[in-house]
Parts: C-alpha cells; sequence; structure tokens
C-alpha cells in the first residue's frame, strides 16, 4: 500500500493529539500543516518534524500532492474548508462539531459527494474503547432485547483553560459535550424517533449552557436518557469518563467509574475492567479520549484504503448533528417533545 500523504488545517490545542496519533499509524503521514497563527504554526512544524508549512490553507492545497485534508480549526471554519478540500477532489475527516447548523452539514456532505470523495468526522466518544466493548457485549447478545438505557457525563473539571473560547459560546454542553453523549446513545441504541431536554446555566462566568439532561425515545422502541454537566462537583472527579447504564430482557450492563464494566447475564454476573491504552505521547486523564483519535484515525486510513465509508461518516453525523438541534429546540420550549426525522 502506497503512503497515504496528508495536510493538516489547525495547529491548536487538540490538533496536536491527531498529529501524534498520525504518527503511530503505519501507510500515512502528515506532509504539511496550515495555521493563520504563524507563532503556532512554527511550533507544531518544529514538535512534529513537518517543513511544509502554510498560513493560507487553499495555497497549502495548491501547492501539495495530497491524498487527504484533517480539518481540526473551529467549527466555524468548517463548511468554507470543507468545500475547499472537495473542490480540490480531497477526501476530508474534519473535528467535530462537523457544522454550525444542519443547512452546512447538508452542503457539506453535498459537496464531498458531488466530488466523489469520502467524508468522515472526527473524535466521537464512540470510538472509545470502554464504549466499544460495551457495543460488543451489546452484539453478542448477551442481556438480550434492549429497552432503557443512560448515558452520563458529569464533572466539574475546568475544560475552559485549554479551550477559552468555550466559556463565550451562547452554545456550550449540548454542542460541545452533549453531541458526543447523543452520539453514542445512536451508537447503542439506535435512531432516535423524539426528543425532550431541559438545559440549566449553573457557572455564571461562561454564557452558554453547563448542564443539560434529554429524554429519549429511539425508532426501535428503547427509552434513553442522556445527561451531562460541567458543573457537577465529585469527591472523585471522573473527566472524561462516560458512564452507561443499559437494561436488557435478559440482564443488565454497566460501565461505572474507573471503566469497570458489569454484565449481568442470565443470573450469572461478570466484571472486568475495559481502560483504555495510555499511548507514549498520551497523559492522564485525557488517555481515554486519545486513544480514541488514534482509533478513529487508523479506521479513515483503512476507509482510504478500501474506498468504504466510514462509520462516522458526514452523512451519519448529520442524524447526530439533528439531535442536537432537537435538544435545543425542545429546551426553549420547556420540554417540548421533537420530531427528529422532521430535521434530518
Amino acid at each position: 500500500m502506497k503512503m497515504l500523504k496528508g495536510g493538516m488545517i489547525g495547529c491548536g490545542f487538540f490538533a496536536h493529539n491527531h498529529l501524534h496519533a498520525w504518527q503511530e499509524i503505519d501507510g500515512v503521514a502528515i506532509t504539511a500543516l496550515c495555521d493563520r497563527d504563524e507563532a503556532r504554526l512554527k511550533e507544531a512544524g518544529e514538535k512534529f518534524g513537518i517543513s511544509r508549512l502554510y498560513t493560507d490553507a487553499a495555497q497549502m492545497i495548491a501547492g501539495e500532492s495530497l491524498d487527504f485534508v484533517d480539518i481540526a480549526t473551529t467549527v466555524k471554519t468548517h463548511r468554507p474548508l470543507v468545500e475547499l478540500a472537495a473542490s480540490a477532489a480531497l477526501p476530508v475527516i474534519c473535528q467535530k462539531p462537523f457544522a454550525e447548523n444542519l443547512i452546512d452539514g447538508r452542503a457539506m456532505v453535498e459537496a464531498c459527494e458531488r466530488a466523489g470523495v469520502l467524508l468522515m468526522v472526527h473524535e466521537n466518544f464512540r470510538w472509545q474503547a470502554p464504549i466499544r466493548a460495551v457495543r460488543a457485549v451489546l452484539d453478542d447478545d448477551r442481556i438480550g432485547e434492549v429497552f432503557w438505557g443512560r448515558v452520563s457525563f458529569r464533572s466539574a473539571y475546568d475544560v475552559f483553560s485549554g479551550q477559552p473560547y468555550l466559556a463565550t459560546s451562547d452554545r456550550f454542553i449540548i454542542e460541545d459535550l452533549g453531541i458526543h453523549i447523543l452520539d453514542i446513545a445512536r451508537f447503542l441504541f439506535g435512531d432516535v424517533g423524539h426528543l425532550s431536554a431541559a438545559t440549566r446555566g449553573v457557572n455564571p462566568r461562561i454564557r452558554g449552557e453547563d448542564v443539560a439532561t434529554m429524554l429519549m425515545v429511539h425508532e426501535n422502541g428503547v427509552n434513553s436518557i442522556c445527561d451531562c454537566s460541567y458543573a457537577t462537583a465529585l469527591g472523585d472527579e471522573l473527566f472524561p469518563q462516560t458512564l452507561l447504564e443499559i437494561d436488557g430482557s435478559r440482564g443488565t450492563i454497566r460501565l461505572s467509574a474507573d471503566y469497570h464494566l458489569t454484565i449481568h447475564s442470565d443470573g450469572v454476573t461478570e466484571k472486568q475492567t475495559v481502560a483504555p491504552i495510555l499511548h507514549h505521547w498520551a497523559s492522564r486523564p485525557w488517555h481515554n479520549i486519545q486513544e480514541s483519535v488514534y482509533s478513529i484515525q487508523k479506521h479513515w486510513v483503512g476507509c482510504l484504503a478500501s474506498r468504504r465509508v466510514p462509520e462516522t461518516s458526514g452523512q451519519d453525523n448529520l442524524k447526530t448533528m439533528a439531535l442536537v438541534a432537537a435538544a435545543y429546540q425542545s429546551a426553549a420550549g420547556d420540554l417540548t417533545p421533537v420530531d427528529v426525522k422532521a430535521l434530518v
């Protein structure tokens, strides 16, 4: 297999995780970097040994021989950058949030479809090792027909020190974190029919909501609750762990603190640990997310090699974006149920 060459757009806080992971994956290399901040661009180039540096994405795409583009910028730039890459017939892997709204998201998907190039959304929590382990239990039919589930992320971790822009947005936790929790619910329980949501702002130093609770009825009849908070001070800070409760006709699954998985099936209880790998470049407590970056990008390389549609394609992510839109719509309407299919 030939070496795939990628161009990275965005060299900020999270992009370094992308770059570390790319260096671990066989058959791929980031050969060019782009960032409008020259100091940040130079720092990343020196750290990762990349000499082809650009402050303009169009110049990088025109001046380099690339096989794909990795977009790790803030959401406002995603649509023009995805459309730019598609116009050059370059496959795109794009950080979440995929788009500012469903209109932009659809336009990005359509641009890549017209160009005949693959489009994948990066950094979904569904790629974390503990979540994949739970999916494997469900696939093995260990607990029978699922009828109820809960996906929970509650923390008081200071995410604003590394990403200060998060404190300035009118929308915060559903758009930034809740999108992951909602995507996990789709991944485990299927697509959603109706959703109701309530939000709350607790931290006076941020503009958006930092607590959200969402109730969903999935198309297959499963009832699920997604709750997330960045205002919950716990004795043991669990960031960035997602906890799960799943009830089925023959048993239950519980993913609890510190990656402990309990499976109760047909009267027998099994306990195991499904902790993520600590890559040499990773650091606790981020290693759970950092390992998922590696898994996502390895999947992307496989998709490019085989021309298969990524699991978290742009088209698939529109369904998760619809849940985010439904949650804000419902919360604004005092828990009014929203027909999700009408939004996709």
